[in-house]
This record gives structure tokens, C-alpha cells and sequence, in this order.
């Protein structure tokens, strides 16, 4: 059985919501993480986090704000183009203007709409709302 620290860290921070915690710690660290967290902090879903660096792993120490409601990863990694996006939403999120896609683009992570924005598509790796 293979772990998915994405799946881990997004199950960690729903489970923390849901017991009303003002702060979580996400551990093991990763870039791929430490990316999806920064899209969730720009769209207002997570206050500030910080890395914290413990000689192995290292972990991530985040702010709770009580605005998510439910967040997952996404399994397999599905390639989308921009035009398909759209499909996606109405397939992981409960209505349309409310949660985010996270996407994984050749220019970096962003949130759905900010790729549309910049018409470029890549690997959905997460849903948020």
C-alpha cells in the first residue's frame, strides 16, 4: 500500500477543521504540499503556515481559519486541458463560484480559475470549498 502525503495533509487539515482547532501540524513536508497550502492561503481557505524544520522530514505548522469545509486530494493525478475544466468543477465541487481545483500547471500551482485566466491546463491535484 503507497501513502500520499498530499492525501494525508489535506485529510489532516479537514479532521482538524471539523474538531474546531485553531492550528494543525502537517507532516512529512514537501514542496508539491508546501504549493498547495500557499494556493489555499491566497484564496482565503488557511491563515499563515510556516515550515519547521525537525532534522527528518520537516513539517508544516498551519493557521486554521474555520473556512473549509471539506478538501481532498485527487487520485490518479487527471491531465486536463482548459477547456475541460470546467467539467471537473461540476464533477468534485458542490456549486458552481464555490471551492477550488487545484491545479498543477507548467508555470507552477494555481487555483482553477486563476489558470483559466492564463488558458493553461495541467494535473488537478486537489479540490477545496
Amino acid at each position: 500500500m503507497r501513502s500520499d502525503p498530499l492525501s494525508n495533509a489535506l485529510s489532516t487539515i479537514t479532521n482538524n477543521e471539523l474538531r474546531l482547532k485553531k492550528e494543525c501540524i502537517i507532516t512529512p513536508a514537501s514542496k508539491k504540499i508546501g504549493h498547495v497550502l500557499r494556493t489555499m492561503q491566497k484564496n482565503g481557505y488557511i491563515g499563515e503556515f510556516e515550515y519547521i524544520e525537525d532534522g527528518r522530514f520537516g513539517k508544516f505548522k498551519v493557521q486554521l481559519l474555520g473556512r473549509v469545509n471539506k478538501c481532498g486530494s485527487i487520485r490518479p493525478r487527471f491531465p486536463v486541458k482548459v477547456n475541460e475544466l470546467e467539467k471537473w468543477e461540476k464533477k468534485y465541487l458542490p456549486s458552481k463560484d464555490f471551492g477550488i481545483l487545484i491545479v498543477s500547471t507548467s508555470k507552477g500551482v494555481f487555483s482553477h480559475e486563476k489558470a483559466k485566466k492564463k488558458k493553461i491546463g495541467g494535473q488537478l491535484l486537489a479540490y477545496v470549498y
